[in-house]
């Protein structure tokens, strides 16, 4: 089971900081990842959102390469592997690109725009999905970094809520 956690942090690139932060932590099994996204809210206009994982890359790519396998076995019935594999990776890339813009993995795209939507001009937010965590290694980090910021939701306990908020709003000594 995953916990989503949502921060705002009051400066627009404190939260692509974190998000690195986390990733390096991922090398050092502290913490799992599921999702990320990174919401930034520019002094004037709408929300940007930076997602972690890329869905319209990742589906052209895998569909792209199946359907280059799938072309050549198919052009090898009409005794051209070479045109059925680039007419099959053309049909699988756009497929795949077209199925990955379509599909929502993780945390849900409504619910990021909607809550990131409420954070302050010229701020960022983070939204994180995470599979497994080793707390209080992971906060005393953080505390450490110097990340300062208010959580704005979670599926915590309000325990665990309490920790991560009083971590990312001290400064370490």
């Amino acid at each position: 089971m995953s916990d989503l956690i949502c921060v705002a942090f009051d400066e627009p690139d404190t939260a692509d900081k974190v998000l690195h932060a986390l990733t390096a932590m991922t090398k050092e099994q502290l913490i799992e990842l599921t999702d990320a996204c990174v919401v930034v809210r520019p002094p004037e206009g709408e929300i940007q959102l930076k997602q972690m994982v890329p869905l319209t890359k990742v589906g052209a790519l895998s569909g792209g390469s199946s359907g280059a396998l799938w072309g050549a076995v198919v052009g090898l019935l009409f005794l051209n592997p070479l045109a059925g594999m680039v007419i099959g990776a053309g049909v699988g890339a756009g497929t795949g690109a077209l199925a990955g813009r379509l599909s929502d993995y993780g945390i849900d795209d409504d619910f990021i725009r909607r809550v990131g939507g409420a954070i302050k001009p010229n701020s960022s937010a983070l939204f994180l999905q995470i599979r497994k965590v080793t707390a209080d290694k992971v906060l005393e980090r953080l505390r450490a970094e110097g990340f300062h910021g208010h959580v704005l939701q979670t599926s915590l306990t309000n325990e665990q809520e309490a920790a991560l908020q009083k971590a990312i709003s001290e400064t370490s000594a």
